[in-house]
């Protein structure tokens, strides 16, 4: 028997509709449910004594102390990062670049032990520095609200509580990304929301309340919630060198 093409055509599109039409409703119910304008904020000393609270309570003397943090994100990246030299061995799958972070044309690329020196190798440098620069704000990110081209905002919420807006307007790889801390009463984080260009829907709120006291004295999470999935940070360890 023969199919007509009209038949073939209707089918194509009969399952292009039932396979993106959920996705459709769900990404809707989604947007309508969590989706929020980016919040204004006061800039100045109010902002910039929250943002002193919190990295108080976080230690902040000891993290600057840290000179090397080792950890695995989400069992798929492990990092080896020496702080104090500004450089990171980054692991994943059967690759390892040491990347020089002061510049990355100087990282070294290894695919299999293998010293990797193609065309290709900036590739895996950019990705390497992509890694790094998502997983290790996952790790450190209140650490850095006072970072150069960082403005914070102090902001009021419905609820009547004050949260700290920082805008990240240059570094990393998507500058221009803002997020609102939520803080406990004692001015510790428990959760941020992000406006960032990477999530198709703005207010996203990921938690931040896993948090363990390394061997530095540092206080860093291991785990964050995030909408239904678990983002877990694991093998920490920390050193004086």
């Amino acid at each position: 028997m023969t199919v007509k093409p009209k038949k073939i055509l209707k089918f194509i599109g009969g399952a292009i509709v039932f396979l993106t039409l959920p996705s459709l409703l769900f990404f809707a119910f989604m947007y309508f449910k969590y989706n929020e304008d980016l919040p204004t904020g006061t800039q100045g000393e109010t902002a910039d004594a929250l943002a002193t609270r919190m990295l108080n309570v976080l230690n902040h003397d000891a993290y600057k102390a840290t000179d090397y943090i080792e950890f695995t994100f989400k069992n798929r990246h492990h990092y080896k990062w020496n702080k104090s030299e500004n450089t990171c061995e980054v692991f994943w799958k059967n690759n390892k670049v040491n990347l020089d972070l002061s510049n990355n044309q100087n990282s070294k690329v290894f695919v299999n032990e293998t010293e990797y020196t193609d065309s290709e190798k900036s590739d895996y440098i950019k990705k390497a520095v992509d890694y790094f620069n998502n997983d290790t704000f996952w790790l450190v990110a209140p650490y850095k609200v006072f970072d150069p081209g960082v403005e914070r905002r102090l902001v009021k919420t419905e609820n009547g509580n004050h949260a700290l807006l920082v805008t990240y307007t240059s570094g990393g790889s998507t500058p221009g990304d803002s997020y609102l801390w939520h803080l406990d009463d004692n001015g510790k984080p428990k959760s941020f929301q992000m406006w960032v260009d990477i999530l198709p829907i703005d207010g996203l709120e990921a938690s931040w309340s896993d948090w363990t006291t390394t061997s530095t004295g540092a206080e860093l999470p291991t785990f964050h919630k995030f909408l239904f999935l678990g983002l877990e940070i694991e093998d920490i360890k920390t050193e004086h060198l």
